[in-house]
């Protein structure tokens, strides 16, 4: 059947060397630990995956703060409600971990629970989501920077936010791991400085707790009495909602299953359980922390950089001041962070865009992986519309949180409704039902609440961007799945109308395959009409010029790589079955044939490559391809249909090899008739 894993024939171009020294070196497909090697362990999950979640305390807590005015003794109950509201999203998401292990996050199960439609509104929400993730979090980091710097330097925040935004884009087109593994050490630094600050905050303020809680209860007096229950209640419900970018990172990990260390599923929960906690007492402890110190906003700087100013410029080491140094260290590693935080995008955004490319929503080029085992379209893309929403918005943190909270919660309350679905549909078969759903329930009223009093409050702020941005993607993705979906339906016509044309009966003898004779080499993704019908209008317009014919084909490793070990096995398996197919139509007619296959990330580079081998293995070569060709072409069918063959031929030209292209258009009646005849009469 031919090898799956062959070297390399043709010499790499300037392109191809430039890429290798950038992005690093091709993986080794038939490396048996490839998977174990690039999957991450609970803790590198934690950095990759959860530093979205624990960043978003550089702004989350600093809203919702700022959202009390003048009534910041409520901060203590702000910060019971979000350490609960963070321990109740992250155990409703580990409880979807254990039931699409194989990630997908809120495409998945909206998808799988509550129908295309849902999943398509998840996965578009989910898309501009990782874009607005990655632009927040660079915004978000160069304000943390820049708060450390006079204000006469920050003309030069925004370019420092583009370079940000690049230097990322390269480090995930080098892969996952390697991208992880640098941010190590910034992810712990912050950890640490972290909880020194906050720690330092709640001892200093220790011995004046009993005045302190006095206070609050005597300002919480006065407020029912000015404004009253209801008004109080207004105000929390308010700055809780508009706080809301405290929880938006926590279902990236439910989207990243897929990369993590097997066993997935308790490596995901733990991973869930190092971000809950982090995050809650993290953004919990900023918030008591600005009431303890009684913060204020200063003009350009975060109440962050106020609070760090605060607590910690005064330490010293006897005569050693080392506040100072403290404070920049600090800042500058949650600044650092938010850059970390970024990578989330780059991580689950082209994870998102390939689950819909194998569903047929997006353009199926989104599900391939570059030779280095990353989903480069899609981190191309992502980063390309990261770069323009930053230019809109011009790095102003207070539009992008808005924009970003929008699309997280109306995800959050699609998976948590669907889960609920899940929970009543399986009443009577498990035992743990009414604990379930009850967990689901309470987290579907949170996210439903926030998600409302979001757009209500801030909808002319940047809440009708996010929403229009995310439905004409919807409609976008239901245009090009209708165009598939027709073309799909055209293509089991015209197979259904080849099907008549499969002899029965075998041969009493199979035809003998002579290499030293011309050999036409037929290039194929699948069997169908199309490979058919340019397999037979080859002996039609060349007659007695080829003597045998070999169908080759490039199997493309895609994103299914990371959900099991066994996919480079099963994908070889599918490959020789489809050209067996051929093979054995090909001895129906009489045509000595075989088959040929490689294995790549790239169509184009491994069948050229293929292409080059087979011509110095079989005399006197030329290589076809079919064209699907349209009556009206249009300028969007060259992204839907990748005009790959187009792509091969291009390449091979430069080894001197001819091909032929053979167009073939859907339900080609008239040379269905004329492959009948052809067929009749024998082919050769």
């Amino acid at each position: 059947m031919g090898s799956a894993l062959s070297a390399d024939v043709l010499p790499p171009s300037l392109w191809q060397r430039f890429k290798g020294k950038i992005f690093g070196s091709a993986r080794d497909l038939g490396d048996p630990s490839l998977g174990h090697k690039l999957s991450l362990i609970a803790f590198f999950a934690w950095v990759g995956l959860g530093a979205d979640g624990l960043s978003s305390c550089a702004y989350g807590p600093e809203e919702a703060y700022r959202a009390l005015g003048s009534h910041t003794y409520l901060s203590i109950f702000l910060v019971l409600a979000t350490a609960l509201t963070v321990f109740i999203i992250s155990y409703a998401y580990s409880r979807i971990i254990e039931h699409f292990p194989v990630g997908g996050g809120g495409y998945i199960v909206a998808t799988s629970l509550l129908g295309r439609t849902a999943g398509v509104i998840s996965g578009c929400a989910l898309f501009v989501d990782y874009i607005l993730t990655i632009t927040v979090s660079i915004a978000g980091g160069g304000d943390a920077l820049f708060s450390l710097l006079p204000y006469s330097l920050h003309i030069y925040k925004l370019p420092a936010e583009f370079i940000a935004i690049i230097f990322l884009s390269v480090m995930n087109l080098r892969g996952v791991k390697e991208s992880v593994m640098v941010l190590i050490p910034i992810f712990m630094t912050f950890i640490i400085t972290h909880l020194i600050l906050i720690g330092g905050g709640i001892i200093m303020h220790l011995p004046s707790a009993h005045s302190v809680a006095a206070n609050v209860r005597g300002e919480l007096g006065v407020g029912m009495k000015d404004i009253g229950a209801f008004g109080l209640f207004f105000i929390f419900l308010r700055a809780y909602s508009l706080g809301a970018g405290t929880y938006t990172g926590i279902e990236a990990v439910s989207n990243g299953v897929g990369i993590l260390r097997e066993p997935k599923v308790k490596t995901g929960k733990r991973t869930m359980f190092y971000m809950a906690v982090s995050l809650a007492l993290t953004a919990g402890g900023l918030l008591l922390c600005y009431m303890l110190s009684g913060i204020k906003h200063v003009e350009g700087q975060t109440l962050n950089a106020a609070l760090s100013r605060q607590l910690l410029l005064p330490l010293h080491w006897g005569a050693i001041p080392f506040g100072g140094a403290l404070v920049y260290l600090t800042i500058l590693s949650e600044a650092v962070l938010l850059l970390v935080a970024a990578q989330t995008g780059f991580i689950d955004g082209p994870r998102v865009l390939s689950n819909m490319a194998q569903d047929g929503w997006v353009p199926k080029s989104y599900a391939s992986l570059s030779d280095r085992l990353t989903m480069q379209n899609g981190v191309f893309l992502i980063s390309s519309l990261s770069l323009l929403a930053l230019a809109y918005t011009r790095g102003y943190i207070g539009i992008l949180v808005v924009m970003y909270s929008v699309n997280v919660f109306l995800t959050f309350s699609l998976s948590e409704l669907g889960m609920i679905r899940f929970w009543f549909r399986h009443r009577k078969t498990e035992k743990t039902w009414l604990r379930d759903i009850s967990i689901h329930a309470i987290g579907f009223v949170l996210c439903l609440s926030i998600l409302s009093v979001m757009v209500a409050e801030k909808f002319r702020e940047g809440a009708w961007i996010t929403l229009l941005l995310t439905c004409g993607c919807i409609a976008l993705c239901f245009l090009i799945r209708g165009h598939y979906s027709q073309i799909r339906r055209e293509m089991l016509e015209m197979n259904r109308l080849f099907q008549h044309l499969v002899r029965k009966e075998a041969l009493a003898a199979i035809p003998v395959f002579d290499e030293k004779k011309p050999t036409a080499v037929l290039l194929v993704a699948d069997y169908n009409g199309i490979g058919i019908h340019v397999f037979l209008n080859i002996f039609r317009l060349f007659p007695r010029t080829f003597s045998n014919v070999v169908f080759a084909s490039a199997a493309v490793v895609d994103s299914q790589f990371f959900k099991e070990d066994n996919q480079l096995r099963l994908l070889a398996e599918k490959t020789e079955a489809m050209l067996g197919r051929y093979v054995e139509f090909a001895h129906s007619t009489g045509i000595p044939a075989r088959a040929e296959y490689r294995i790549g990330t790239d169509v184009v580079e491994s069948a050229s490559h293929l292409c080059v081998e087979l011509s110095q293995k079989y005399s006197h070569t030329m290589f076809f391809a079919g064209e699907l060709v349209f009556e009206k072409p249009q300028w969007y069918h060259r992204i839907l249909h990748n005009e790959t063959a187009y792509a091969i031929l291009r390449r091979i030209r430069f080894a001197g090899l001819p091909m032929v292209m053979i167009p073939a258009r859907i339900s080609e009646k008239k040379v269905l008739a004329e492959s009948d005849a052809l067929i009749k009469k024998g082919a050769r």
